[in-house]
């Protein structure tokens, strides 16, 4: 770590003067860098759980076959921060000083990204670095406290939630859709909706779907772990029917959510808008504390 720190500083000191150092490079990573890649995001598993998830899943850092890289910046060899650039960018480690060889990478790419998403200092360089090349955000959120518990929750978990089943799929596919629109504005099926229920059904397979269908067909809540590893799930995706919502009934829920995740993993994490005072007080009522702050970016 005194090794890498010692070439961070004087990189950003001569970026800061406009200077391109011999031996700094930015490239897409290929299956080799791989214990690399996972090195440096398991110095904070909480806020690299996509990264990590994506690692266990596929078992390298090569490029997918969908076009999707993970960008390293190097210095001799080092790799000193990364960022995932698939129909996202998520930096990894990334201090906001290599943000500008980041993004004009991924820029130079011709991909075209969603959103940009992790810890704030990060995604927000990211973001004023990708403004100046012509990538238009249409909304910034710049504070989003990252959470986590680290034990059972604190009230007692609602008994409906269930392992979301493929019976259902023709229920729980609108409520994510409904979601997914409530969240960013517009529908996860523009340009298709093929891929959107495709991932829909692979959290279903996968397990990491939850959901409550009731007697009538109605999906009352639903919530997904985004991402898993060993160590920490990331919740994602909640959402109550408005039909039953004011009732008091979120708590339960989340707590149920929770203790399906530890299941899999002793960490919970999640992810809110810092506006969301009500989801917030909920999440600190079913024990979850904030360790650190993400930012989200649309595009």
């Amino acid at each position: 770590m005194a090794k890498m720190l010692s070439k961070v500083a004087p990189w950003l000191a001569s970026h800061k003067q406009g200077a391109d150092p011999e031996g700094v490079t930015v490239r897409a990573l290929s299956g080799a860098d791989t214990p690399a890649l996972r090195r440096l995001a398991l110095q904070d598993p909480v806020a690299n759980v996509f990264i990590l998830a994506h690692l266990r899943a596929v078992g390298s850092a090569a490029p997918t076959t969908g076009g999707a890289a993970v960008l390293g910046v190097f210095d001799d060899g080092i790799l000193l921060g990364a960022c995932w650039a698939g129909a996202n960018l998520v930096p990894v480690e990334l201090d906001p000083g290599f943000a500008g060889l980041i993004a004009e990478a991924a820029s130079a790419s011709g991909r075209r990204f969603a959103s940009a998403f992790g810890p704030a200092d990060s995604v927000l360089a990211l973001h004023a670095e990708l403004a100046e090349l012509g990538h238009a955000a249409h909304e910034v959120r710049d504070e989003q406290p990252l959470m986590t518990l680290c034990g059972p929750p604190s009230v007692e978990p609602n008994a409906d939630l269930e392992l979301g089943r493929l019976a259902d799929f023709d229920r729980i596919l609108p409520a994510c859709a409904a979601m997914f629109e409530e969240e960013v504005g517009y529908s996860p099926f523009l340009g298709g909706k093929e891929f959107y229920s495709r991932r829909v059904e692979g959290l279903i397979r996968q397990g990491h779907s939850l959901a409550h269908v009731n007697a009538s067909g109605d999906v009352v809540f639903k919530a997904e772990l985004g991402a898993v590893t060993a160590d920490v799930t990331q919740i994602q995706g909640v959402w109550m029917n408005p039909g039953y919502r004011g009732q008091g009934l979120s708590a339960g829920y989340m707590a149920a959510v929770v203790e399906k995740a530890r299941t899999l993993a002793p960490v919970t994490s999640l992810y809110v808008n810092g506006f969301n005072l009500r989801a917030r007080s909920t999440y600190e009522r079913v024990g979850f504390r904030q360790v650190g702050t993400f930012a989200t970016v649309l595009f």
